[in-house]
């Protein structure tokens, strides 16, 4: 197991990882991230084995040094008010935010990356969320990962759909005309493929999780799946090869990207034809 991803490991010690591995990339020494922080090397250090807990403020210049969005800011808000169990703070915080490439299959809902707001919301609500403000703070979360589509270098999207998603009555058929209007939108971005698998394929390896796989420029590739509200995010060789391999049977499946794109603009116009 990739070290970086060892479940033992606290929100603090996977931030000051990700400060570790951040800085000797940017070629800078403590000393010298210290100074641009107007903080002491100590403090850098410390931080980074983990024995401190970083403060907002020191976050948000690691951002503003480094050049990295908003990710050290998230990394922080994860140690006090964490949004997902550690499996999937993982993931969104540390792998997706560096991933050149992102492969993803689900067989039940509209991926996660690609979900409008609403629809996140109609999720969450029938989900195990316990009040209202949990549900906000799920779907705030969830719009949080859409970032990484703001980078000047933004990963490049494989999606893979059970063609039945378009059908599933999420939220109604306002929310429903929404969210598909906003998935034609994004297929039809450069950096973005969007393919439907038939429902009634003889792929039935896909029925069993959803997954995404994350091709990292400086670390190994990373798989995420998640079944039956339960989660696993791992680098292990044989797991990585097991999930592309079922990748493989399900993109064989699949109609081709503008015969998809055509079929979900055809499902938005159906919705909108309900409200």
């Amino acid at each position: 197991m990739d070290n970086d991803l060892d479940p033992r490991l606290t929100p603090v010690q996977r931030f000051g990882r990700e400060l570790a591995r951040v800085r000797r990339q940017a070629g800078l020494t403590q000393a010298r991230l210290g100074k641009n922080l107007d903080c002491s090397a100590s403090l850098v250090a410390h931080i980074e084995k983990g024995d401190r807990t970083p403060k907002p403020d020191f976050a948000a210049g690691c951002d503003r040094v480094f050049g990295t969005g908003d990710r050290f800011v998230r990394l922080c808000r994860n140690i006090t008010s964490p949004s997902g169990p550690g499996w999937y703070l993982r993931w969104t915080d540390e792998i997706e935010p560096r991933a050149r490439v992102l492969r993803s299959w689900d067989p039940l809902l509209v991926p996660g990356l690609l979900q409008t707001e609403e629809y996140a919301r109609a999720i969450f609500r029938g989900g195990l969320a316990t009040s209202d403000e949990q549900v906000e703070q799920q779907v705030g979360a969830r719009m949080r990962r859409k970032t990484v589509f703001d980078s000047d270098q933004p990963p490049t999207l494989w999606v893979h759909i059970d063609e039945w998603v378009l059908r599933r009555p999420i939220g109604g058929p306002l929310v429903m005309h929404a969210q598909l209007d906003h998935l034609a939108t994004i297929a039809q971005r450069q950096n973005v493929t969007v393919q439907l698998v038939p429902y009634d394929n003889t792929c039935t390896t896909g029925w069993q999780s959803s997954f995404i796989i994350a091709e990292l420029p400086d670390a190994p590739t990373a798989v995420s799946v998640d079944s039956a509200g339960e989660g696993e995010v791992s680098t292990e060789h044989r797991f990585v090869a097991l999930i592309w391999a079922r990748y493989d049977k399900i993109r064989a499946e699949a109609y081709r990207p503008g015969q998809s794109l055509e079929m979900i603009k055809e499902a938005r116009d159906q919705w909108k034809q309900q409200t």
